[in-house]
């Protein structure tokens, strides 16, 4: 059967990836940002996975407010990188992992959550940079499953049924019949907020309590409905709810790998996470 030799976690702010695009990763304001990432590319260089199934939030290429669905996972051989022209520039498209998919489809309407199925699927950033940061090179060597979880259009899927969704996408990835070895990723976040009143909130204490449960209490961040989680992380913040997923996809036990803070982005809290599964 297939295993899943670990999570990781990564903010996707579109100007990172223009960062990338322009070769300034160690220029002083984006340092401390990218430093986080070499001991995780050695730890992968190690476990070597096949496959990346990436929850993510779409950012209005595939749904908008008038077709917003819960949770939506792609079924297709390839993914075409769409994104809105300000990060980073276009790539290669995504090797898809179909069979896998459809196992995950299979699975996850076995189990009552309502999925819609994407048979073609275009991905922006909230797919292609986690990506990019997590494996450099300029072909992607990991095939791909999306997983979108909305937190765009209220009502938005609570902290819970998020955690839930990524515990049977777990359970789905381990009873595929297949000895390849499978990544998580949840991206997304940290805390943020970029319009409104409180555009511009961080809340870093917030942020590190919640990047310490998902080591050894991951269920801490449920006990928060959906508009608490909006207060304490700001309206785009709720994107934490990927990393949720992916916490709950990789089962009881993990052993952290890296991790790294660093505030602001773009008005934004950074975060990355790698955490390695035990047997």
């Amino acid at each position: 059967m297939a295993k899943i030799v670990g999570g990781l976690a990564s903010s996707h702010i579109p100007s990172i990836g223009g960062a990338i695009a322009k070769g300034i990763q160690q220029d002083p304001y984006w340092k401390p940002f990218f430093d986080g990432f070499p001991p995780i590319h050695e730890w992968l260089s190690q476990v070597k996975p096949d496959v990346a199934v990436v929850f993510y939030n779409d950012h209005g290429l595939n749904f908008f407010l008038d077709k917003m669905p819960t949770f939506a996972v792609g079924a297709a051989a390839q993914y075409n990188n769409a994104d809105e022209g300000w990060g980073i520039p276009t790539l290669p498209p995504f090797k898809g992992a179909p069979d896998l998919s459809w196992h995950i489809i299979n699975e996850l309407v076995e189990k009552e959550f309502d999925v819609v199925t994407c048979q073609e699927m275009l991905v922006d950033h909230a797919f292609t940079l986690p990506l990019k940061l997590f494996w450099p090179d300029d072909v992607c060597p990991v095939l791909t499953v999306p997983i979108c979880i909305n937190t765009v259009q209220f009502p938005l899927p609570s902290a819970k049924r998020c955690y839930n969704l990524g515990k049977a996408v777990g359970d789905a990835i381990r009873s595929w019949d297949s000895n390849l070895k499978v990544a998580v990723l949840g991206t997304g976040g940290l805390s943020h907020q970029l319009d409104g009143e409180r555009a511009g909130h961080i809340n870093k204490a917030f942020d590190l309590e919640f990047m310490e449960s998902l080591k050894k209490n991951p269920e801490w961040a449920t006990q928060f409905s959906i508009h608490e989680l909006v207060e304490k992380t700001g309206t785009q913040g709720v994107e934490l709810v990927m990393w949720l997923a992916m916490r709950g996809a990789l089962g009881a036990n993990v052993t952290p790998v890296h991790e790294n803070y660093h505030i602001p982005i773009s008005n934004t809290a950074t975060g990355v996470m790698a955490l390695a599964t035990t047997e």
